[in-house]
């Protein structure tokens, strides 16, 4: 049974859209593990008081306390198909570090997110392994493509979102049925708020960039590169919170 609050552990923050998601479903952040210096300043800025690490491989149970959830989207490049697809061969593949920190921690829950490419990354041996490594850890898992568009988003940006659960609990967990949460969720016209206030944000980014481009003129935006960066790598909170609320759902329904 949990005690309130309903804690998670943060790997690859980013400029942390996975931890605003779980937030709004009603968790909190205990810490937060980011290398860039960039999202590292915009985790800052949003999460003030939360303890924060900078390199995975220097963390684990000396130094990160324990969670009901860990949560991340490890590094994608090795498995998209945008590049050359090295996989486990990838220097930045950082799965190993994520296993490591799972068997060390022990959440009663994992989430974790990458691109739909993995799947398929060594002719889905890559997939294969990860979920060999929960099952000799002691977790289940499921997996879904969500895409941006199904909470109200006017772009697709698939991704999957793989989520583990300690088999000790022998939990029935079923991820909510998409269509269904989304229109309960985002129905209606808060759906149509939101597509309004997205395409309100891209059109002011737009005006912004059409400054002049004569080089070294300003373009309006500090840091254009990082923030871009920081932006396309980031996860979509809603997505985030649709997963937390199903979990805390069944995590209240079960106590």
């Amino acid at each position: 049974m949990h005690t309130s609050p309903f804690l998670f552990g943060s790997l690859f923050s980013g400029i942390g859209g996975i931890d605003l998601g779980l937030e709004r479903a009603g968790m909190h952040c205990s810490w937060q593990v980011e290398i860039d210096d960039y999202a590292t300043k915009v985790l800052e800025k949003h999460w003030p008081h939360v303890a924060r690490f900078r390199d995975i491989r220097a963390c684990g149970a000396h130094n990160l306390s324990r969670v009901h959830l860990l949560a991340g989207g490890f590094p994608c490049q090795p498995h998209s198909t945008a590049g050359k697809r090295h996989a486990s061969q990838d220097e930045r593949n950082l799965w190993p570090e994520f296993y490591r920190l799972i068997c060390e921690i022990r959440p009663e829950w994992v989430l974790a997110e990458n691109v739909p490419g993995i799947l398929s990354s060594e002719h889905g041996r890559f997939f294969g392994g990860i979920l060999r490594d929960l099952a000799g850890a002691g977790y289940d898992a499921q997996w879904r493509v969500f895409r941006a568009c199904d909470f109200g988003y006017p772009h697709i940006r698939k991704r999957v979102f793989l989520l583990g659960y300690s088999m000790c609990r022998r939990w029935e967990f079923q991820l909510c049925d998409v269509e269904r949460t989304r229109l309960e969720t985002v129905g209606g016209s808060l759906a149509t708020t939101m597509v309004d206030s997205v395409w309100h944000t891209l059109a002011q980014f737009e005006q912004r960039v059409r400054q002049p481009s004569v080089c070294r003129s300003p373009d309006g935006i500090s840091r254009p590169v990082d923030r871009l960066r920081g932006v396309g790598n980031a996860v979509v909170p809603a997505i985030a919170e649709h997963i937390g609320r199903c979990i805390v759902a069944h995590v209240g329904a079960r106590t």
